[in-house]
């Protein structure tokens, strides 16, 4: 049995979430930016299905992506230098959260729910949440978003509908994200995607020991500049 959380954002400890399912938590609670911040600080992240109450999972090992370890295919090098895609920041938050959360082929349902779709959409407003935007002859065709606290960055989904644009603003995102002195990527599940970008599992453990010294660095919350990121790969990649 899991507790049911009621009316004041506090969660049980980490490692009393279950081995099966694999890192479920909790239920309950709600999805307003105190709930949201109180997760993310200590670990935990909600993932749930339409009709299902709201989960809140921490699953060990953790995925994470350290910002430095990203790996760049010849390919993805190569697509890079040529910027085939214009890459920008935080100017399509909630066009990237709708195109992560419509249907795809790999993909049968989605559990970014109109709740969760609205939840973000504040957390973005207040300067949480972050969208990485790549951008072909004024379409939008790939992107990824993720929450920023202090110097760790939770990735939450992404999505692509040209080859290697959603690869493309992780590249980005990682530079960008180093180049600010953070010092992890949250990837939350394992998939063979991630791990061939770079991605590694730590166990649950030293990613919240690590979240804690990175959150408590106490950088505000902001809205990223939306150039901040159109010529990083010319130069260096």
């Amino acid at each position: 049995m899991i507790p049911w959380l009621s009316y004041t954002p506090h969660f049980p400890p980490v490692d009393a979430a279950l081995d099966d399912p694999p890192g479920l938590l909790a239920a309950g609670g709600a999805l307003t930016p105190e709930w949201l911040l109180e997760a993310y600080r200590h670990g935990i992240f909600p993932w749930y299905s339409a009709g299902q109450p709201i989960l809140w999972w921490s699953p060990n090992p953790r995925l994470v992506l350290f910002p430095g370890e990203i790996r760049i295919s010849r390919s993805l090098r190569r697509t890079l230098r040529r910027g085939r895609f214009e890459v920008r920041l935080d100017t399509a938050f909630d066009a990237v959260v709708e195109a992560c959360a419509a249907p795809r082929d790999d993909v049968p349902g989605t559990w970014i729910t109109p709740e969760m779709r609205r939840a973000y959409g504040q957390m973005h407003t207040l300067g949480h949440a972050h969208s990485v935007e790549a951008w072909h002859e004024g379409e939008l065709v790939g992107g990824l978003y993720g929450i920023a606290l202090g110097r760790a960055f939770f990735g939450e989904s992404m999505f692509s509908r040209r080859t290697d644009a959603s690869k493309v603003c992780l590249a980005h995102l990682a530079r960008f994200l180093e180049s600010r002195n953070f010092g992890v990527i949250d990837c939350q599940m394992t998939t063979s995607h991630l791990l061939s970008l770079g991605a590694r599992e730590i166990a649950r453990s030293e990613f919240c020991r690590l979240v804690g010294e990175l959150v408590d660095s106490g950088t505000p919350p902001e809205r990223w500049p939306a150039s901040a990121v159109a010529d990083t790969f010319r130069e260096s990649v």
